[in-house]
């Protein structure tokens, strides 16, 4: 009992130890882990106490940091310095009015996985603005930046892959200097920006690439050129995307889903589209103006599993059985079966 009641007192005196401390205004929550809880993390939640939170003080083991809606227009290295930041894993600086920030501004938070700066009002991005943490997770969505150089994403650390979120900002162009180390991005998204054209991503290792929602007009046969990794392209919701030039995915023989969905102004494929496009599983044509498929399609397409195309038909890629001569026995050919929200329809394409 005495022992228990030890415990309880202990447990008592760190959690009241760590409120104590917490930055006025601010809230301070310990997260234990390991044997016996023998291992504590502090989160520290400080948004909307408003822009004079800047610089804040946080506990010695500080692991995620909140300072979104405070109305915050300069973040710098000085800002995020100090006792408790050498253990951050994830900040949140959304919701503020960051016009900018320095090449220097994150470089002390050496164990950094998880930034979050959406929804500000970011223009530029200085190169090597993350070179010191080792990101994971990085979210710039809902800013103003424009341009885009792929070297503000390089890192100390390449061998960690990371996700960048940059949709829904204004950027009509993305480059990389020769000299530029290629940054280890897996997911990328830029839907709902002004892109008018696809390049600058060369042999960058992406997995997932999306480009919704950008004034892209054509596909070009050497837009993908060294995205070999790339197993997701999404180029739905594209008002003027109306053509898709012949061997334009032939470079990326890992891909397993293309969303074509949305596209209204896109009437025709050709069967070259699709060459080399051997590992893709889904094509997804939903309320796009391709009304049919050229009958030899799936000759390029030997992974092929589904097709949703129509206002609302999911077409699935099975073996048909018919009689060919006795002396040649059974032929096995490829249809797809295709059904909507009220059953069969007819698949007038066997492909």
């Amino acid at each position: 009992m005495e022992l228990c009641l030890w415990f309880n007192v202990i447990l008592l005196t760190s959690v009241v130890s760590a409120n104590k401390f917490c930055f006025p205004g601010c809230s301070c929550e310990i997260e234990s882990f390991g044997l016996f809880d023998s291992f504590s993390l502090t989160k520290v939640d400080c948004s909307g106490v408003g822009n004079h939170i800047v610089p804040v003080s946080i506990p010695l083991d500080t692991s995620y940091l909140d300072l979104s809606y405070n109305k915050l227009e300069k973040i710098n290295e000085s800002v995020l310095s100090g006792p408790g930041y050498t253990t951050l894993v994830n900040l949140n600086l959304s919701y503020n009015r960051l016009v900018k920030i320095s090449s220097t501004a994150f470089s002390k938070l050496r164990y950094l996985e998880s930034l979050d700066l959406s929804h500000n009002q970011l223009e530029a991005l200085p190169d090597q603005s993350f070179f010191y943490s080792p990101l994971v997770e990085l979210d710039l969505s809902f800013n103003s930046l424009q341009e885009i150089q792929i070297g503000a994403f390089t890192s100390k650390s390449n061998g960690k892959a990371i996700n960048i979120n940059l949709s829904n900002n204004l950027i009509k162009s993305i480059s990389r200097r020769p000299d530029d180390p290629v940054p280890n991005i897996r997911n990328l998204d830029l839907s709902g920006n002004q892109l008018r054209s696809v390049h600058g991503l060369q042999g960058i290792p992406l997995q997932y690439l999306n480009l919704d929602r950008n004034p892209i007009s054509k596909i070009e046969e050497n837009n993908f050129l060294g995205l070999k990794g790339l197993t997701h392209l999404s180029l739905s919701q594209m008002e003027n995307l109306g053509e898709i030039a012949p061997r334009s995915f032939q470079d990326l023989p890992a891909l397993q889903i293309l969303d074509f969905s949305s596209n209204q102004n896109l009437r025709i494929l050709s069967k070259d589209v699709f060459l080399g496009l051997n590992s893709l599983q889904e094509l997804n044509l939903l309320n796009s103006g391709v009304a049919s498929l050229p009958k030899d399609t799936l000759q390029h397409l030997p992974s092929m599993k589904s097709i949703t195309w129509g206002k609302n038909i999911h077409c699935v890629k099975t073996m048909k059985e018919s009689q060919f001569h006795l002396q040649n026995g059974v032929v096995r050919r490829e249809v797809l079966l295709c059904r909507d929200g009220q059953g069969a329809v007819s698949a007038q394409d066997v492909l």
